[in-house]
């Protein structure tokens, strides 16, 4: 008859055994999270994506390969005003909605979100994405923009209605997160209902092939993304950008969170 391992003993095999035991139980190392105030997100797998970097001198566009060296986890929703309220105890919201994303917060403000977020988890894992992260997450894996579009073809307003409240269908305010059509990665509201704060100062792109490109060392002003339910059709695609000050504020304005694995 077989001697049966202590328990600890057996625990410390299986670990040993299958390395990425312990992040599933810690819940990370699946495809999905979901935290203690109900945030869910989606694992992104590192690639890379082609983004125009500029022009040449006769006005013509430059390409160049941004790459993703590593799978981090992004928010499934942006952030909503219940889960602000979990953390900051108030809701600077203009458009009121438990479901609906929270807005008018500044970029500071989401900096302090993620300060006590951290604190209440007890880790430093989450924070906003950086501008190429964000860019590469909202592709789903495609190299057209928008990420439901044909090379070469115009799309519609009707089909960015499938993806998107924007200045056509949103009546002029945000709308509850995850009622229209995911991206390819199972992100919602990627494009349009609130523009999305990202890590990065805003400058110019660089014309090389980067890898985790993180923006410039400093600047004045915070870049956004995604567009916002007032901005039309052509500000709702992935290469879109926008930039304000890190105290800006304004009623189309919030975040989705990156959470590092």
């Amino acid at each position: 008859m077989k001697k049966k391992l202590p328990a600890l003993l057996l625990a410390l095999a299986f670990v040993f055994a299958f390395p990425t035991a312990g992040h599933v139980l810690s819940g990370l190392g699946g495809k999905t999270h979901t935290n203690s105030i109900g945030m869910e997100f989606v694992l992104i797998p590192a690639g890379s994506f082609t983004r125009e970097a500029g022009e040449n001198e006769f006005n013509e566009p430059l390409w160049a390969k941004v790459t993703i060296s590593k799978p981090f986890y992004f928010g499934k929703y942006e952030v909503t005003q219940e889960q602000w309220v979990a953390v900051m105890e108030t809701n600077p919201s203009g458009t009121k909605g438990r479901t609906n994303p929270v807005e008018n917060v500044s970029w500071d403000d989401a900096q302090e979100f993620i300060r006590r977020l951290n604190a209440k988890e007890g880790h430093s894992r989450y924070r906003l994405p950086t501008e190429a992260e964000w860019e590469y997450a909202s592709r789903g894996g495609r190299e057209v923009d928008p990420f439901f579009g044909e090379a070469g073809k115009r799309f519609t307003n009707e089909e960015l209605g499938r993806y998107a409240w924007f200045q056509a269908n949103s009546g002029k305010s945000t709308h509850p997160v995850g009622q229209l059509k995911p991206n390819p990665w199972g992100l919602y509201d990627i494009y349009g209902n609130v523009w999305e704060w990202v890590q990065d100062w805003y400058g110019k792109y660089p014309t090389a092939s980067v890898t985790d490109p993180r923006g410039p060392s400093s600047g004045s002003y915070r870049v956004s993304r995604g567009g916002g339910w007032g901005i039309d059709a052509e500000g709702c695609r992935s290469a879109s950008r926008y930039y304000d000050s890190p105290d800006y504020r304004y009623y189309s304005i919030g975040f989705r969170l990156a959470l590092s694995p």
